[in-house]
């Protein structure tokens, strides 16, 4: 009993550290925006950008933008932007999916052989040096001509582009399980997809969940960055177009804008770290 309720104290205690931590980081980050902003309006700095209230507006007109009308007699920014979040998100859930199924079993296949491997490997590396912008329209045009919506065509460009870190991590963290285990299943005559998931599949799941944890903000990216060539105007790709026009005038709404995607993408982030817990760290091989 004793040792359920030091546990559980413990816990309350790492958590509170953490979020003391991180009010502490914002709050040096904000005061050092601030104090940049003062040195280089009151020195009239222009290296290595001009300092001015468009460059760097200040952060609580930023945070202000949020709960202002974002038009005249309009819902607040933040309302528009958490719409256009949840809009972004559903792409970008989607292309993560799609991306972490379509690398695993990609990295499946490539552990199967070596001669594949080699051969297949440079491709795939290949693959990430396109630019999405190239290969944006080419992909919304394509699958629009099959009568496919374009918020679909968004997320396999998502999934094009989150694809890559889980194909890596999981080649190596399926070639990462012990040879004596795996000759000791092969001396029982399990086949190779016995071997496959019952020995390398759990084996990869550290592996696994590193590069579920790089892909799952690359997946809000590469929605982000695709609407524009999907012509989609309900998402965070579209608001930032739009609000990027009047940058000049109204800059703190672009600002609120980058910030609530950042947010989206440190959600994506948790979620992820969240189901590594519940899965990896629950594992039987885990457990006491």
């Amino acid at each position: 009993m004793h040792d359920v309720r030091r546990r559980s104290r413990s816990v309350g205690l790492s958590a509170a550290a953490r979020v003391a931590t991180f009010l502490g980081v914002l709050a040096f980050l904000w005061g050092l925006w601030e104090l940049w902003h003062w040195i280089g309006t009151r020195f009239k700095l222009t290296w290595p950008f001009p300092v001015n209230d468009v460059t760097m507006p200040h952060l609580h007109r930023i945070v202000q933008a949020l709960f202002q009308p974002a038009q005249a007699n309009g819902p607040s920014l933040l309302h528009v932007l958490l719409e256009a979040s949840a809009f972004t998100a559903k792409e970008a859930a989607l292309g993560f999916v799609l991306g972490a199924a379509g690398g695993f079993a990609i990295a499946v296949v490539l552990s199967q052989s070596r001669f594949l491997e080699r051969g297949i490997i440079p491709y795939v590396v290949a693959s990430q040096t396109i630019p999405l912008l190239a290969i944006a329209p080419m992909v919304v045009v394509g699958l629009g001509s099959k009568g496919i919506h374009d918020w679909l065509a968004v997320a396999v460009l998502a999934a094009y582009l989150t694809f890559f870190p889980v194909t890596i991590n999981a080649l190596r963290g399926l070639q990462s399980a012990d040879p004596r285990a795996v000759e000791l299943m092969r001396s029982y005559a399990a086949g190779r997809w016995r071997i496959l998931w019952k020995l390398q599949a759990p084996s990869s799941l550290p592996y696994l969940f590193s590069a579920f944890r790089i892909a799952a903000p690359l997946a809000i990216v590469g929605a982000i960055i695709s609407e524009p060539s999907a012509s989609i105007q309900g998402g965070l790709g579209g608001a930032i177009v739009n609000f990027n026009q009047y940058y000049s005038i109204e800059p703190q709404e672009l600002w609120a804008t980058n910030v609530i995607s950042a947010l989206l993408g440190i959600v994506f982030f948790l979620a992820v770290v969240a189901a590594e817990r519940l899965i990896v760290r629950r594992a039987p091989e885990n457990v006491a």
